[in-house]
């Protein structure tokens, strides 16, 4: 299992067991993972970001991904946001052809 996997699982499992939240659901459309969340009664759309930043740090951890979120509407009771874990652009072997950003020329870590 990817270090892009595990955090999945472990972001779905932390948004599951809040408290504010009433039901969470992941769907992917053309490739792109969407969140569907229904709040408890009066709890506001800060307090729903803030708990998905909350949840997305939790699960990247320890792993070099970083957070890809935006609002994309509330529909009826549900609010959307495409989430997604995003792994580091980065070379990661030389090509041969002496490249300026070459993996040889850069330190480990």
């Amino acid at each position: 299992m990817t270090d892009h996997e595990r955090a999945w699982e472990k972001f779905i499992a932390f948004m599951e067991q809040a408290d504010i939240i009433e039901k969470f659901i992941v769907k992917t459309y053309t490739g792109l993972p969407f969140v569907y969340i229904k709040p408890v009664e009066e709890t506001s759309r800060i307090e729903v970001e803030d708990l998905l930043k909350r949840a997305a740090a939790s699960a990247m951890k320890g792993k070099r991904l970083t957070l890809a979120m935006s609002y994309v509407r509330k529909s009826q009771a549900l609010y959307v946001y495409r989430v997604r874990f995003l792994v580091p652009q980065r070379k990661m072997f030389c090509c041969g052809n002496l490249c300026d950003d070459c993996i040889r020329f850069t330190d480990p870590l």
